[in-house]
Protein backbone atom coordinates (compact mmCIF):
# COMPACT_ATOMS: atom_id res chain seq x y z
CA UNK A 1 0.00 0.00 0.00
CA UNK A 2 3.14 2.56 0.77
CA UNK A 3 4.36 1.80 -2.29
CA UNK A 4 1.63 2.64 -4.79
CA UNK A 5 0.82 5.81 -2.61
CA UNK A 6 4.69 6.88 -3.32
CA UNK A 7 4.04 6.34 -6.56
CA UNK A 8 0.93 8.08 -7.08
CA UNK A 9 2.36 10.98 -5.33
CA UNK A 10 5.37 10.43 -7.79
CA UNK A 11 2.90 10.80 -10.37
CA UNK A 12 0.96 13.53 -9.63
CA UNK A 13 4.38 15.82 -8.71
CA UNK A 14 5.47 14.55 -12.62
CA UNK A 15 1.85 15.58 -13.80
CA UNK A 16 2.33 18.90 -12.44
CA UNK A 17 5.70 19.90 -13.82
CA UNK A 18 5.02 18.33 -17.14
CA UNK A 19 2.24 21.68 -17.25
CA UNK A 20 5.61 24.27 -16.43
CA UNK A 21 7.75 25.63 -18.93
CA UNK A 22 10.01 28.42 -19.40
CA UNK A 23 10.46 31.34 -21.93
CA UNK A 24 11.16 34.85 -22.38
CA UNK A 25 8.66 37.86 -21.46
CA UNK A 26 8.79 39.80 -24.48
CA UNK A 27 5.67 41.90 -24.17
CA UNK A 28 3.51 43.17 -21.60
CA UNK A 29 -0.19 43.98 -23.03
CA UNK A 30 -1.33 45.10 -19.76
CA UNK A 31 -1.49 44.54 -15.82
CA UNK A 32 -2.30 41.00 -16.48
CA UNK A 33 -1.35 39.81 -19.97
CA UNK A 34 1.94 39.06 -21.37
CA UNK A 35 3.06 37.11 -24.49
CA UNK A 36 6.85 34.64 -23.40
CA UNK A 37 8.66 33.26 -26.18
CA UNK A 38 9.02 29.41 -25.80
CA UNK A 39 12.10 28.00 -26.49
CA UNK A 40 10.99 26.92 -29.90
CA UNK A 41 10.44 30.47 -31.07
CA UNK A 42 6.83 30.29 -30.54
CA UNK A 43 5.02 33.16 -29.05
CA UNK A 44 2.18 32.53 -26.11
CA UNK A 45 -0.29 34.98 -25.19
CA UNK A 46 -0.72 34.74 -21.08
CA UNK A 47 -2.98 35.31 -18.81
CA UNK A 48 -2.07 35.41 -15.20
CA UNK A 49 -4.13 33.37 -13.45
CA UNK A 50 -6.54 34.38 -10.58
CA UNK A 51 -5.96 37.80 -10.70
CA UNK A 52 -7.69 41.03 -12.63
CA UNK A 53 -5.47 44.00 -13.32
CA UNK A 54 -7.32 47.57 -13.88
CA UNK A 55 -7.82 47.65 -18.15
CA UNK A 56 -5.86 50.08 -19.64
CA UNK A 57 -8.25 53.09 -19.37
CA UNK A 58 -8.94 52.77 -16.34
CA UNK A 59 -7.70 54.66 -13.19
CA UNK A 60 -4.15 52.40 -12.81
CA UNK A 61 -4.17 50.57 -15.68
CA UNK A 62 -0.91 52.21 -16.84
CA UNK A 63 0.62 51.89 -13.69
CA UNK A 64 -0.37 47.99 -13.25
CA UNK A 65 0.90 47.92 -17.13
CA UNK A 66 4.45 49.62 -16.25
CA UNK A 67 5.08 47.25 -13.09
CA UNK A 68 4.66 44.44 -14.76
CA UNK A 69 6.93 46.01 -17.57
CA UNK A 70 9.29 46.37 -14.99
CA UNK A 71 9.32 43.13 -12.98
CA UNK A 72 8.71 40.74 -16.10
CA UNK A 73 10.06 41.94 -19.08
CA UNK A 74 12.65 40.34 -20.49
CA UNK A 75 13.37 37.73 -17.95
CA UNK A 76 13.31 34.35 -18.72
CA UNK A 77 10.10 33.48 -16.25
CA UNK A 78 8.12 29.69 -15.52
CA UNK A 79 4.83 29.16 -16.64
CA UNK A 80 2.61 27.19 -14.38
CA UNK A 81 -0.36 26.67 -16.77
CA UNK A 82 -3.47 26.82 -14.96
CA UNK A 83 -5.98 26.52 -17.53
CA UNK A 84 -6.83 27.45 -21.33
CA UNK A 85 -9.29 30.96 -21.07
CA UNK A 86 -12.34 31.52 -23.69
CA UNK A 87 -9.99 33.12 -25.86
CA UNK A 88 -7.21 30.30 -26.27
CA UNK A 89 -5.03 32.64 -24.08
CA UNK A 90 -2.92 29.85 -21.53
CA UNK A 91 -3.94 31.00 -17.99
CA UNK A 92 -0.95 30.96 -15.41
CA UNK A 93 0.89 31.57 -12.41
CA UNK A 94 3.81 33.20 -13.92
CA UNK A 95 7.15 32.15 -11.04
CA UNK A 96 9.66 35.54 -11.89
CA UNK A 97 12.88 34.47 -11.47
CA UNK A 98 13.32 35.92 -7.72
CA UNK A 99 11.01 33.21 -6.38
CA UNK A 100 7.94 35.05 -6.72
CA UNK A 101 4.78 35.11 -9.27
CA UNK A 102 4.28 37.97 -11.02
CA UNK A 103 0.26 37.56 -10.19
CA UNK A 104 1.39 37.64 -5.96
CA UNK A 105 3.98 40.85 -6.96
CA UNK A 106 0.90 42.32 -8.68
CA UNK A 107 -1.63 41.93 -5.44
CA UNK A 108 0.97 42.94 -3.18
CA UNK A 109 1.82 46.05 -5.09
CA UNK A 110 -1.79 47.14 -5.16
CA UNK A 111 -2.23 46.83 -8.69
CA UNK A 112 -4.71 43.93 -9.05
CA UNK A 113 -7.03 42.05 -7.29
CA UNK A 114 -7.32 38.54 -6.26
CA UNK A 115 -10.24 37.70 -8.67
CA UNK A 116 -12.35 35.23 -6.84
CA UNK A 117 -14.41 33.94 -9.60
CA UNK A 118 -11.44 31.82 -10.68
CA UNK A 119 -9.04 32.24 -7.79
CA UNK A 120 -9.86 28.37 -6.73
CA UNK A 121 -7.22 26.99 -5.10
CA UNK A 122 -6.67 28.39 -1.04
CA UNK A 123 -3.44 27.27 -0.60
CA UNK A 124 -2.45 30.07 -3.04
CA UNK A 125 -5.50 32.42 -3.03
CA UNK A 126 -5.91 32.98 0.73
CA UNK A 127 -2.12 34.76 1.42
CA UNK A 128 -2.82 36.53 -1.97
CA UNK A 129 -6.08 38.06 0.04
CA UNK A 130 -3.99 38.28 2.77
CA UNK A 131 -1.64 40.86 0.44
CA UNK A 132 -4.42 42.45 -1.11
CA UNK A 133 -5.89 43.58 2.39
CA UNK A 134 -1.97 44.58 3.33
CA UNK A 135 -2.08 46.58 0.40
CA UNK A 136 -5.49 48.07 0.68
CA UNK A 137 -4.53 48.87 4.43
CA UNK A 138 -1.79 50.55 3.61
CA UNK A 139 -3.03 52.13 1.10
CA UNK A 140 -0.98 50.99 -2.46
CA UNK A 141 -1.71 51.77 -5.97
CA UNK A 142 -5.30 51.39 -6.73
CA UNK A 143 -6.17 51.25 -3.26
CA UNK A 144 -5.20 54.87 -2.75
CA UNK A 145 -8.55 55.55 -4.71
CA UNK A 146 -11.16 55.44 -1.83
CA UNK A 147 -13.70 53.91 -4.18
CA UNK A 148 -11.41 51.76 -6.85
CA UNK A 149 -13.94 50.30 -9.50
CA UNK A 150 -12.76 46.36 -10.00
CA UNK A 151 -11.87 45.86 -13.71
CA UNK A 152 -14.71 43.43 -14.22
CA UNK A 153 -17.49 46.10 -13.37
CA UNK A 154 -15.74 48.48 -15.08
CA UNK A 155 -16.04 46.37 -18.51
CA UNK A 156 -19.70 45.78 -17.99
CA UNK A 157 -19.74 49.35 -18.22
Amino acid sequence: MKASAAIAAWLLLFASAAWAWEGKVIHVADGDTITVLTEDKRQVRVRLWGIDAPESGQPYGRQATAYARELAAGQTVRIEEMDTDRWGRTVALVHLPDGQTLNGAMIRAGLAWVFLRYCNRPKICIPWAHGQETAKESPLGLWTEKHPTPPWEWRRK
